[in-house]
């Protein structure tokens, strides 16, 4: 299930699933600490009126529609029932300053008589997401709030309608002990109002509303996070005392001003592209932690079917997300994103397969030992050359004296060092790690175009440093893995550069199946001249294979089994249908490249969020939905529009 609507401020992030219910609840980090992680926390909403009860989540004559509409990172969600004659629309946002989640209800009584409408706010939360069963819940009465807590994670909710605050509550136990939830207590429009429990709990709250015939009244919904009582306190306090309409409007402001870069660039492109272009900042942003990990995406559905979400920062997704930012004029966020991988980078100078967004290492499949003995680190090199790579664009944007002090000797010198000396001796091209896409351990071309690429721009850095000897040395290293490339990366059986190189018995084995990371490492990188042989060999290979034509999604290469069903064959990813529409822009295709880039407009939600991949057989989204990756190549794929690849 997608996350049409995500928002965050960088500590606090949350993610709206296609009910509009909280479904991811991260806090104190983005991506990291959900505690609404698990089958049965999403956080239900239920309307009781005329003697009906109503779950948004549960009865089917609910409709929805999501959209950002207030250029801002705030979530309009609408949910229509016409057989209960009740329409509710939801301003969402997590506060710019605060750690506290709003919602701004508007209940709408489509009858022609006066009703009394009885709002049901429901939470359930797994606090540190430990699946364990030791949380608490406490009613308020001197602040009339609902406090949750565990440790030193605490989230106290509250509700209001005008002047009135919420009337009736319930805690109580959920998924446990047979238990479904306090919600189930509000199935005859009443609440028990029992006031604690201890273990695996969860909580509702009750809002009266009398409401005229075609009327409407307003409600106000939040709940304040902290690491201490105090501070959550603090927040719920501040709240109560100033109401959230205030903070709706500071909020708008902040992203107004934040979105200037994107707005001024946006004003430059056709129109139907700018709504998306702006979600698409918007939605990397969501996803950039404070302390500087990206994250590739908060939608935890996979968590509930699989042994784990995408709730990590690889550095890879990272520079490819930090990357369009740059272009746009950017600062902050690349610069936090860099500290994040020079304070974690490995004592030998790569930096690891993925990591936390408190900079632990993440959750790995790649092991130390690998076929015949072979011992080497579990990484993917390429993520270590395209942070340099990225990090060095970033310098030449903005060169100064305290940006090489920062990162030159302890960053820029330990990776350049290392991707220089982690060469395959035989062949002389960078050795053997994870590919792009983490399934082989061989030596790809992708990677050897990155790597080529790093260590070229480490060389330039390396004479603004003044050092003279490394410079010599990278770009020595640089040549020489051209020269490799060249030598063995082209089969001339097939007439394309081969995918990867593997060692079987001894023996050097070629993988020359069509990858559209072949064809864009070596474009975007410049390893091979695009009127080489290898070169236009391989857009052919990749044209023929895929049968791009511009209306339709391109799979990440031949073959491709990940998340596909059993009727359909290779999924499409947005990343590398916009890659080669970058490729398209670039060379003068400009009906080809649209032609992709509208495929990929076509196939994000209405809200703008884009996924990992679609099913080409039913046009459904597969995987996470938004990953941030998607939305930065959509933003790069319009950058080389209007501004050209080169600049």
């Amino acid at each position: 299930m997608a996350r049409p609507i995500v928002l965050s401020n960088g500590r606090l992030h949350v993610g709206l699933n296609q009910y509009g219910l909280v479904h991811d609840f991260y806090y104190p980090y983005v991506g990291f600490e959900n505690h609404a992680a698990g089958p049965h926390t999403r956080h239900r909403i239920g309307v009781w009126t005329d003697g009906i009860m109503s779950w948004l989540d549960d009865d089917a004559a609910w409709e929805f529609t999501h959209s950002y509409p207030h250029t801002a990172l705030i979530g309009h969600t609408t949910a229509r029932n016409l057989a209960l004659g009740v329409v509710l629309e939801f301003d969402d946002m997590v506060d710019c300053d605060s750690d506290v989640f709003m919602r701004n209800i508007h209940v709408i009584n489509t009858r022609d008589h006066r009703r009394t409408i009885r709002l049901f706010m429901h939470q359930a939360f797994v606090i540190g997401d430990s699946r364990s069963n030791t949380d608490t819940c406490q009613y308020l009465p001197d602040n009339h709030a609902l406090l949750h807590y565990r440790g030193r994670r605490v989230f106290i909710v509250s509700a209001e309608s005008g002047h009135h605050e919420f009337d009736q509550y319930s805690i109580g136990l959920f998924d446990i002990e047979g238990r479904e939830g306090t919600y189930r207590d509000a199935d005859d429009g009443e609440l028990s109002m029992s006031a604690v429990e201890h273990g695996r709990v969860d909580s509702t709250l009750r809002l009266m509303l009398d409401i005229d015939a075609q009327d409407s009244a307003r409600a106000s919904y939040w709940i304040a996070a902290g690491t201490t009582l105090r501070q959550a306190m603090g927040h719920h306090r501040l709240i109560q005392r100033e109401g959230v309409h205030k903070h709706f409007e500071a909020t708008h402001n902040w992203w107004q001003h934040w979105l200037r870069p994107t707005l001024k660039f946006s004003s430059r492109i056709p129109a139907q592209y700018r709504s998306e272009c702006i979600r698409s900042a918007m939605i990397i942003k969501s996803h950039c932690d404070s302390r500087g990990a990206v994250i590739a995406s908060t939608d935890t559905n996979m968590l509930n079917y699989s042994r784990d979400a995408y709730g990590y920062c690889w550095p890879r997704d990272g520079a490819y997300a930090v990357w369009p930012l740059m272009r746009l004029g950017y600062q902050e966020e690349p610069l936090n994103f860099f500290t994040f991988c020079r304070r974690n980078l490995h004592p030998n100078g790569y930096l690891m397969h993925k990591y936390r967004a408190d900079g632990a290492l993440g959750s790995s499949w790649h092991p130390y030992l690998h076929a015949n003995g072979q011992v080497a680190p579990p990484i993917q090199e390429d993520e270590t050359a395209l942070v340099l790579f990225v990090f060095v664009q970033f310098y030449q944007l903005h060169p100064s004296a305290k940006l090489l002090h920062d990162y030159y000797a302890d960053m820029v010198v330990p990776m350049a060092g290392f991707l220089a000396e982690y060469i395959d001796t035989p062949t002389g091209l960078p050795a053997a790690s994870y590919d792009l896409w983490e399934q082989k351990f061989y030596i790809t071309t992708y990677t050897t175009a990155v790597v080529y690429a790093a260590l070229q721009a480490a060389a330039e850095l390396a004479d603004a440093a003044h050092d003279a000897a490394n410079a010599v040395r990278w770009r020595e290293a640089a040549q020489a893995i051209s020269e490799a490339a060249h030598q063995h990366l082209y089969d001339g059986d097939s007439g394309q550069l081969v995918k990867g190189l593997y060692y079987q018995d001894g023996q050097r084995q070629r993988d020359t199946t069509p990858d559209i990371a072949t064809f864009f490492g070596v474009f975007m990188y410049g390893l091979f001249a695009p009127d080489s042989p290898e070169f236009r060999g391989t857009l052919a290979s990749m044209e023929r294979e895929f049968a791009i034509d511009g209306t339709r999604g391109i799979p990440r290469f031949a073959d491709d089994a990940y998340n596909r069903s059993a009727a359909s064959g290779s999924n499409a990813w947005p990343v590398t249908t916009l890659w080669m529409a970058q490729y398209y822009l670039e060379s003068g295709d400009r009906e080809r490249a649209l032609g992709l880039l509208e495929w990929v407009r076509a196939h994000a939600w209405p809200s703008g969020v884009m996924a990992e991949q679609v099913d080409l057989a039913t046009d459904q989204i597969v995987s996470v939905a938004p990953l941030t990756w998607s939305h930065a190549e959509y933003i790069s794929t319009l950058l080389d529009m209007v501004i050209g690849a080169k600049q």
